[in-house]
């Protein structure tokens, strides 16, 4: 008998989800309320991508700074955490890293910024490529009219020359280009009123030897919020769009069922078979966004979801009841 699932897969808030394979188990980290003595990013723990537990928070710090949107990279041993912390409006985030012998932490802070020069950096990706060569794909404001960008938040690569230090050579990978992109119209930004268009939670896979940047865009809270790609055949570009993204091609919202669906990452099945897409959606009452999972298919050098699903179906492959 196959097993089955239903989103959510956990019934708490978790958004912005975060899944790490490691020795055959899944560990999430996520966005969500402050745990007890300042808890940050509850960690999750599961050994089939559907049934989790909580295993505590992944750092501790007390205070009223928001933190934001946690990957972990795990490369020399150890394990990095990737996070933003900053007021809660988001006009000031900075990108930090955290470091722990464990997955589920304790992590504790490096005590640098990633990018200091700037006041908001946000929705840190670490990429390993093939030859071992670390990526950082991060979120910045762009005030520049260029093309047919538009302003608002656009998502940057550069290099990692060591874990926790960047080479300082940010390249574009993909900026805000239509509607569906639309944050907020008239938003004060930087002294100044911008009708402002956002990308962001940037992910990257590698299919048949082409680099897919994986995005949100839009809202995070309405409706047009959902995600879709740029491709390269290099992690640090040129991205170019696929034909149609005037539209969100993977995920977008059913409405009276699923809102916002977006804020990705991706992960493998236990058996290793299959491709699964992990993302926050909000229930349809707005009570929060919460981990859901769909499998991720390629068509033609096109990834495609049947999500974001909200009815019962098959779970990962490689579980055994």
């Amino acid at each position: 008998m196959l097993k089955t699932y239903c989103n959510p897969v956990y019934p708490e808030i978790m958004a912005d989800p975060f899944v790490l394979k490691h020795e055959g188990r899944y560990y999430a980290y996520g966005t969500a309320p402050d745990g007890p003595g300042g808890g940050r990013f509850p960690v999750l723990v599961s050994n089939d991508l559907v049934d989790w537990h909580r295993a505590g928070y992944a750092i501790t710090t007390p205070g009223e700074d928001h933190f934001w949107a946690p990957e972990v990279a795990y490369s020399e041993g150890k394990f990095w955490l990737y996070y933003s912390r900053g007021d809660i409006e988001g006009k000031h985030q900075k990108l930090r890293v955290a470091v722990a012998d464990n997955p589920v932490g304790p992590f504790v802070d490096r005590g640098v910024l990633l990018v200091p020069d700037l006041q908001f950096s946000i929705d840190a990706h670490p990429f390993r490529d093939k030859d071992g060569q670390w990526y950082l794909y991060y979120c910045v404001d762009f005030l520049e009219l260029e093309d047919d960008h538009r302003i608002g938040t656009g998502i940057v690569v550069d290099r990692l020359v060591a874990m926790d230090r960047l080479a300082g050579e940010p390249r574009t990978v993909a900026r805000p280009h239509a509607d569906w992109h639309l944050f907020k119209k008239q938003r004060a930004m930087y002294d100044a009123v911008y009708d402002w268009h956002t990308v962001e939670g940037a992910s990257v896979l590698i299919h048949e030897g082409k680099y897919y940047c994986f995005y949100s865009g839009g809202a995070w809270e309405k409706e047009n919020y959902g995600v879709s790609y740029v491709v390269a055949s290099h992690p640090l570009g040129p991205f170019t769009r696929p034909e149609g993204s005037e539209h969100a091609l993977v995920m977008r919202s059913r409405p009276g069922n699923v809102i916002g669906p977006g804020h990705n990452s991706f992960t493998t099945s236990p058996d290793g078979s299959q491709e699964w897409i992990v993302y926050h959606a909000w229930d349809t009452a707005m009570t929060g966004r919460r981990m859901c999972i769909d499998r991720l298919v390629w068509d033609g050098g096109k990834p495609t979801t049947g999500g974001p699903s909200f009815t019962r179906q098959t779970a990962p492959a490689g579980l055994v009841l």
